[in-house]
Formats: C-alpha cells, structure tokens, sequence
C-alpha cells in the first residue's frame, strides 16, 4: 500500500495539482490587493467617496453609529454586509477577467507552437516523364494528341 501511494504521489498530476494550488494562493493574493488597494478606491472616488466594504444593513441588536462593519460585527449584531458581497463580485469578476487573459494568451502560443513553420506553396508540375514518353510514342505511332 505504501508503494502504490509514493507511485500516485511520484505521478506529476500530483505534483502539477499542488504548484497551481500554491500559485493560486499567491495570485488570490495579488488580485484581493488590486481590488482591495486600487480598483475600490477609484469606485468610491467615482461614487464620492463611497467605500463597499463598509456597507451594511442591521438586522439586529444594537450598533454604535457610525461604526465600521468590523466594530458591528464585534457587538454580536446580525448585520446584512451587502458591501462586503459587492466587493467579493467584483474581486470574482476581475479575477475571472485575469483567468481569461491567461488562458488566451496560453491558447495563443500554443496554436503558434503547433502551426508549420513554412508549409511549401502547392506548385503545379508539368506532365510527369511517363506522360511525355506516352505523347511521344502517340505522335511516333501517328495518334492523337497529348495522353489523357
């Protein structure tokens, strides 16, 4: 049993599974920090200063005003975080744009790797010597034309 599971591990499958989790990990990262440090910031300027994460609705229980989403969430109040769900949308929305690029640009330089480098041109060949040695034992023998 333990050599059939250091065989499945040893399968690059395995191995290729836990780099793309790993790189994942690493671009979710990089893609909350773009949404997060960047894109939000620029949607609230746009809106007037209005920022998604600290959005909220109480549906319950008692929160100080003016408290931010985590201070409402610390005082036990059933809160609706809409805000919160707006910004996780557009963190799947871009994040799902990315996934595109990177898979068009992959599909790219694979049709380009697997096309021909230079596929000669067809050049259409005259008669071949068979058919030039028919036609002239035809004219010898005083028969038609060219061989079909």
């Amino acid at each position: 049993m333990i050599k059939e599971f250091r065989d499945f591990i040893a399968k690059g499958n395995v191995m290729d599974l836990a780099v793309g989790i790993i790189i994942g990990a690493a671009f979710t990262a990089i893609v909350s920090s773009l949404v997060d440090d960047l894109i939000n910031p620029i949607i609230g300027l746009v809106l007037g200063g209005i920022d998604f994460t600290s959005m909220y609705v109480v549906l319950s229980g008692d929160v100080p005003a003016g408290a931010g989403l985590a201070a409402a969430r610390e005082s036990g109040a059933a809160v609706f975080a809409y805000g919160a769900f707006l910004t996780s949308c557009i963190n799947f929305l871009i994040i799902a744009f990315v996934v595109f690029m990177l898979v068009k640009a992959v599909n790219n330089i694979k049709s380009a790797a697997e096309k021909p480098d230079d596929v000669a041109p067809e050049v259409e060949t005259g008669p071949s010597e068979l058919d030039v040695l028919i036609d002239i034992r035809n004219q010898l023998r005083g028969g038609a034309g060219p061989a079909q």
